[in-house]
């Protein structure tokens, strides 16, 4: 079984929590599922779940490239130095990443639906949303890579991971794929 679900902003990624935040088990009454990756709370988008072991590792293990890509509106204009770093890949305290495709955004796209609670705005600091896709998945990952070119993520929205996509799916709905 593989579910696609959007995941909320502020929910955890595990189905119990000791100190009763919000957690999959508040929106996937599924059960035997467990997520295939993480996406870290602050994080919204797709998670995928799966009771099939062998398939959640072909979808999280590094070895199998398998491309994740996300929304990211980040503080700042980003230069073409910046984007040109993120595409050749960053130096992080792990390593360095593997190359990412980046593309910047006219704006965010208008399907997106409000985040609660807002991200903060800043009058004087501009933002931007960047198309990103990466084939690896360390910690916190991408919000480090834009941070280390000088872009602080303020919001990040996993849309697809390999060829499954987030589609119309509204934050905290989900539907079986397989």
């Amino acid at each position: 079984m593989l579910i696609a679900l959007n995941k909320p902003f502020g929910v955890l990624c595990q189905f119990t929590d000791r100190e009763g935040r919000p957690t999959l088990a508040d929106h996937v009454a599924q059960e035997g599922v467990y997520p295939a990756g993480r996406l870290d709370r602050d994080s919204e988008g797709l998670l995928l779940l799966t009771d099939d072991g062998p398939l959640a590792h072909r979808l999280t293990d590094p070895r199998h490239k398998q491309p994740k890509t996300y929304l990211v509106q980040v503080e700042g204009t980003p230069s073409a130095d910046a984007l040109a770093q993120l595409e050749r890949g960053v130096g992080l305290k792990d390593g360095m990443t593997r190359p990412a495709d980046v593309r910047l955004q006219a704006s965010a796209p208008g399907w997106l639906w409000s985040r609660d609670p807002p991200v903060r705005f800043r009058k004087h600091i501009p933002t931007a949303w960047l198309e990103l896709t990466i084939r690896e998945g360390r910690n916190r990952q991408v919000r480090r890579m834009t941070a280390a070119v000088g872009l602080p993520t303020l919001r990040l929205v996993r849309v697809r991971v390999g060829d499954i996509e987030l589609g119309t799916l509204q934050p905290g709905a989900w539907v079986e794929i397989a």
